[in-house]
């Protein structure tokens, strides 16, 4: 096992269901780890026995307006067997390209945002060098 990898990510959503929906559609295999109620707000642990998101349900929901040129997160991106595959579960649930496809010699790269507009990029690698995977 490698010494460092991301266990989790914890994400405010507005609606819970639509968030399940969207990293469900991406990763079938993610199942509820667990949940419940804290201060009036439904969360829920969303994974696979290694990694999870943890989600967190809004009592009041904002919009998070991305801007690359002001701190913040921009993306968080997942490395995913078949990218193309997933592309098409996610068109076909309903969400949209939040990126133009980018196709590259050693890598495909999808972008798609969640209905609150926070977007993941999903990258498939065509090889396992880094210096190939990692081209500038």
């Amino acid at each position: 096992m490698r010494s460092i990898y991301l266990e989790h990510a914890n994400i405010t959503v507005s609606n819970l269901d639509k968030a399940i929906l969207f990293f469900t559609t991406a990763f079938p295999h993610f199942k509820i780890r667990g949940g419940g109620e804290s201060n009036g707000k439904k969360w829920i642990h969303l994974g696979d026995t290694d990694t999870y998101l943890a989600l967190n349900e809004s009592i009041v929901p904002v919009k998070y307006e991305k801007n690359y040129n002001t701190s913040g997160i921009n993306h968080i991106g997942f490395v995913v067997k078949e990218v193309g595959v997933i592309a098409e579960k996610l068109l076909a649930a309903g969400f949209q390209r939040d990126f133009p496809r980018q196709e590259e010699k050693f890598r495909t790269r999808e972008y798609f945002a969640d209905d609150d507009g926070n977007e993941y990029e999903f990258v498939e690698y065509f090889s396992n060098l880094p210096e190939e995977k990692n081209q500038y």
